[in-house]
């Protein structure tokens, strides 16, 4: 089917695409957020085609992919239908519901023209969407290419705006575990990292857009992966660090206690039980080895990309088949 979707977030973008369908992805002159176009870092295949908005009003489309609420404005704008009404729509919900949790009414609450697929289990207990049915589709990644050596004694972490995000990212945190090694943190809007939280040189190096498939070899180089997040929804890239074979030191917050079970991984709402576990992976090579293979095994069974898009194609034709 012919499948209208933003490009909003990369690596989720990146395993949708790679399904059996054609991708219409809005672009405009400016590339902005809401006409990002193909993706310049990650590998899309061939089937996802750039298209105007111009070109939207005549364009051949089956059903919509919404990823936030204004866009369900805009796509019926752009493509000169009622998106729900005149074409099915799916509106995918990545993240954790912000205020007034647990009692967060979902934007797109009580709607009888569209369903709610989360991406967790999590989002969808917390947040209320009244009588709009929803779903759950977890995620699935393409695997990454790299593999683990964790050759270099220091800590990897991945995230995005670490230093406007602050305590949401768990970025106070990093202090804590720069005593035990150094940290190299890979993201967008991570340059200022240092700075920010005032260490002494040498002990955090910030990778700032380092594209996709070289960010995996060099986070896999690293003798540990570092998550502390404290609200968010799943963090791709820590399946990907899973997927890649690394031992993950994560804090025990929203969905990231059912992605990573206790053999695959160290979890806790305790700093220094978190702190000391870095400690022990960092001296002990062979122990991150091990459990960065039961990592490796989880990510695979539980979030491969087969599994992804085969409950993505039954929810797409379950959507179309309801709207003839």
């Amino acid at each position: 089917m012919n499948i209208l979707v933003w490009h909003v977030h990369g690596s989720w973008t990146t395993a949708f695409v790679h399904g059996k369908h054609r991708y219409l992805v809005p672009v405009t002159p400016d590339r902005g957020p809401y006409g990002l176009g193909r993706a310049r870092t990650y590998p899309w295949p061939d089937t996802v085609e750039e298209v105007t908005p111009e070109q939207l009003a005549t364009a051949d489309v089956d059903l919509v992919v919404l990823q936030r609420p204004e866009e369900l404005a805009l796509a019926s704008r752009w493509l000169r239908r009622e998106v729900g009404r005149d074409l099915p729509a799916i509106f995918v919900e990545h993240n954790t519901p912000k205020r007034d949790v647990p009692h967060s009414r979902h934007p797109l609450a009580d709607r009888e023209d569209l369903v709610i697929a989360h991406v967790t289990h999590f989002n969808e207990l917390f947040w209320h969407t009244g009588a709009t049915r929803t779903t759950v589709v977890e995620h699935g990644i393409v695997e990454p290419t790299a593999t683990y050596s964790g050759e270099i004694e220091r800590l990897a972490v991945v995230t995005n705006e670490p230093v406007r995000r602050g305590r949401v990212t768990g970025t106070d945190l990093m202090p804590r575990f720069a005593r035990v090694a150094p940290l190299d943190v890979f993201g967008m809007g991570v340059a200022g990292l240092p700075q920010w939280l005032e260490l002494p040189d040498g002990q955090i190096a910030p990778h700032d857009d380092v594209p996709q498939a070289r960010m995996h070899a060099e986070v896999g180089r690293r003798r540990v992966y570092l998550h502390l997040c404290r609200w968010t929804s799943l963090g791709l890239s820590l399946i990907e660090a899973m997927a890649i074979g690394m031992p993950v030191v994560v804090l025990a917050t929203t969905e990231a206690v059912a992605a990573v079970p206790p053999d695959a991984g160290v979890l806790s709402t305790r700093i220094d039980t978190l702190v000391d576990a870095a400690r022990w992976l960092i001296d002990e090579p062979a122990a991150a080895h091990r459990l960065g293979e039961q990592a490796r095994a989880v990510a695979r069974a539980r979030y491969g990309l087969d599994r992804f898009l085969a409950d993505w194609d039954r929810l797409l034709e379950e959507e179309l088949c309801a709207s003839r």
